[in-house]
């Protein structure tokens, strides 16, 4: 298990795990793309030479021209690269893999940066701004994009797996950089006590994951998703109730 399919498959587990066996793939996504981009930035001058080669034709058009959202991308990098303590945030150990074990299944988490020194490790994060709001359904009210995407979740995880390697709780931060021009920044910290419903949130719901993973039950589906509308076969009639779900 990871992170990133736990969180999949709270969305969906039908195309989760239809895109682990192979079934299904989701079509590129500009966002990710980007996010891959800025994180090769600062994994290495070599790494991120390596992506812009990989993927030239994804990023540049055929006049040579960078996309905007990829200029819009470079803004965001000097904006981090041109603040000491937003680099000092992101000093350390690049994409370390550490894997352990929580609620009797085995994880694998990748590490963006982490300081075995200094006993924290920090992931950079993209977001339109820094204090928009969003309606969360998780917590029954209104959050930030840092609760919004689940990062909470994954701090606690990645913060319990390092434990389990190193004998030691490292402090966890995220450094946010905004889409806007020009960009903001900010570097994050958590209060501790946040993560307790996060343990339990990922105690009550892995074992349903987990289950339909090793098809021992019938994947829940969304019914909104690419998948779900690719293979979503009708058998009846829907309450216009339904189209507010």
């Amino acid at each position: 298990m990871s992170v990133s399919q736990f969180k999949s498959a709270m969305e969906c587990e039908a195309r989760t795990f239809a895109e682990v066996r192979g079934e299904f793939t989701r079509p590129p996504s500009t966002a990710l793309m980007v996010g891959s981009y800025l994180h090769a930035a600062f994994e290495s001058n070599e790494a991120f030479a390596e992506f812009k080669e990989l993927n030239h034709n994804s990023i540049y058009n055929n006049r040579g021209n960078k996309y905007k959202d990829y200029e819009k991308a470079d803004d965001m990098i000097e904006t981090i690269k041109n603040d000491e303590f937003c680099m000092f945030a992101l000093q350390g150990e690049k994409e370390v893999i550490f894997t352990g074990e929580l609620f009797g299944n085995e994880w694998k988490i990748k590490v963006d940066n982490i300081s075995h020194e200094r006993g924290f490790f920090s992931d950079l994060k993209s977001t339109q701004e820094l204090r928009k709001r969003y309606w969360s359904e998780k917590y029954n009210t209104w959050v930030s994009f840092v609760q919004a995407f689940d990062y909470v979740l994954q701090m606690w995880v990645y913060r319990e797996i390092i434990y389990q390697n190193t004998g030691r709780y490292y402090d966890p931060y995220i450094v946010a950089v905004t889409k806007e021009s020009p960009p903001d920044k900010a570097v994050l910290h958590f209060d501790s006590g946040r993560f307790d419903f996060e343990k339990e949130y990922v105690q009550t719901m892995l074992p349903s994951i987990v289950e339909a993973k090793l098809g021992r039950k019938n994947p829940h589906r969304c019914d909104k998703c690419e998948y779900c509308r690719s293979s979503k076969k009708l058998e009846g009639t829907f309450e216009i109730e339904y189209l507010l779900e």
